[in-house]
């Protein structure tokens, strides 16, 4: 479903914040307004000397993880195919994942696995130990059971299951009982920013894909950066370094006695400002005399990731950054027809043209070029990829895709991850089976917040840091997943 059209109206108070996201960094204000968590952060005896930055890449519509991550020992590879039909994967045609690249990963369930024919980059980074798949994780408001589901005792279930707006907001809230305020990756960055980048140039939050839940924050903004480099202001104005160009700074420069006018000047001050450092820092890394290893896709999201390594590559020195969040999306995962070609694989020992595959192998290549190029610069123990989506989709096939559902599987990559294993377990693939709703929607055994927090604690955060930024976190028996390196 398209996005309905938003007028193109700027009102003062509209200019100010979309500026603000733009242009500001919201170091002064994280100086002016100390969050009183923050007494007790670990981060105040403690501020880190290293770098480390979170990357987020959002699979927006809902991806299909029952075909990405597929058991392929062969009792339960043939329940999947006898209930997936027409959406089945060859058995012959899954990237088996190995154990250190040698003998076939095998699961504590006694499961081997397999990876999306489009994979064959994923199932590298995975046989390097590079990459660490998660199965079956959800929104949950606190464990629930099958019984408990149908029963829909009040606080049991995540309000508006299968809804992809809400679905998408308690993915990256981390919070679905409340009402959405801001993001855990906006949390993390309103304890953090004060105490690990306290002459940071750019905001923590850093986003490649616009206005996002997941990097709402109290008192850092997003910072909102294009393709091709930071969101400047446009026109005659501002068009190159001319006599218009300082006009308008020494403008800007003076002192207004109307508070508004002063917050204006100071707003758009701050743009150009941070827009001009970002574009002589990242100017390096243009090519072609900048070569990555691998060539990054030349999609969205490979231009995304590709800004992203760049600002990585730049973000320790020339922004004065000790940790940064990044955010970034790729769409069109609602596969309700044509998820693929025909038929579908049944009768296929590969398919290329169905709409799940290109998606896929969007993703695959452009997840191996960015891990490609945080090696090159030695960053890779430093930066965590991690996939998040709307939810998974249902079992059984509705003729030409599949529906909405709920738990799903996930990668994480990175050279800070314990990669090479699989945390979780694939669900029973029965319908109306110990896992499903009634229809081929998998009930979640590990929670959002479980694998945030898993995260959060690579990230630096102490155990009380982290009950603040996740709140229900208590309620799950285990807030480490083990998928991380010691921090």
């Amino acid at each position: 479903m398209k996005s309905p059209q938003v007028p193109n109206i700027l009102t003062r108070r509209s200019f100010l914040g979309r500026a603000g996201c733009a242009g500001v960094s919201a170091v002064a204000a994280t100086h002016a307004i100390r969050d009183l968590r923050l007494i007790n952060s670990a981060f105040a005896a403690d501020p880190p000397s290293d770098y480390k930055a979170l990357v987020c890449l959002f699979m927006a519509g809902g991806n299909d993880a029952n075909n990405w991550i597929v058991p392929t020992d062969t009792p339960t590879y043939d329940q999947y195919a006898a209930i997936r039909g027409n959406l089945a994967l060859p058995q012959s045609s899954l990237l088996q994942l190995n154990s250190s690249g040698s003998t076939p990963y095998q699961d504590s369930d006694g499961h081997t696995v397999g990876i999306h024919p489009s994979g064959a980059e994923l199932k590298t980074l995975f046989d390097e130990d590079k990459m660490a798949i998660i199965r079956n994780i959800g929104t949950l408001v606190r464990p629930i059971t099958r019984a408990e589901y149908l029963s829909a005792a009040t606080g049991t279930r995540p309000p508006q299951l299968f809804s992809h707006s809400d679905q998408v907001t308690q993915w990256q809230t981390s919070i679905p009982d409340q009402p959405p305020s801001t993001g855990w990756g906006g949390r993390i960055a309103d304890m953090l920013s004060p105490l690990a980048n306290p002459s940071g140039q750019i905001s923590m939050s850093v986003s490649l894909n616009g206005a996002n839940t997941f990097e709402v924050g109290n008192l850092v903004s997003q910072y909102h950066v294009s393709t091709s480099g930071a969101i400047v202001l446009s026109g005659n104005l501002m068009t190159g370094t001319g006599q218009r160009v300082r006009a308008m700074k020494d403008i800007l420069a003076l002192n207004q006695a109307n508070l508004q006018r002063n917050a204006f000047a100071g707003v758009m001050d701050n743009a150009i400002v941070t827009g001009e450092l970002l574009n002589t820092a990242i100017s390096a890394t243009t090519e072609p005399a900048w070569t990555w290893p691998v060539a990054f896709p030349t999609s969205s999201l490979g231009n995304q990731l590709k800004m992203i390594a760049r600002l990585i590559q730049a973000g320790p020195g020339a922004f004065n950054m000790k940790r940064q969040v990044f955010f970034c999306s790729t769409g069109g995962f609602d596969t309700h027809t044509a998820q693929v070609d025909g038929a579908g694989f049944t009768n296929q020992p590969t398919n290329t043209t169905g709409s799940h595959y290109r998606l896929l192998k969007d993703i695959n290549d452009c997840i191996y070029a960015f891990q490609r190029a945080m090696e090159y610069i030695t960053l890779s123990e430093k930066v965590t990829l991690f996939t998040a989506s709307d939810f998974s989709r249902t079992f059984p096939t509705n003729s030409q895709g599949s529906d909405h559902g709920w738990g799903s599987h996930h990668l994480v990559v990175g050279g800070g991850v314990n990669g090479g294993e699989t945390y979780g377990n694939f669900p029973v693939f029965a319908i109306n089976g110990p896992n499903d709703t009634s229809t081929g929607r998998w009930i979640p055994t590990l929670a959002v917040d479980q694998h945030s927090a898993t995260l959060a604690k690579w990230f630096g955060l102490g155990n009380s840091d982290i009950q603040n930024v996740l709140p229900n976190i208590g309620r799950f028996a285990a807030s480490d997943l083990g998928f991380m390196k010691p921090a």
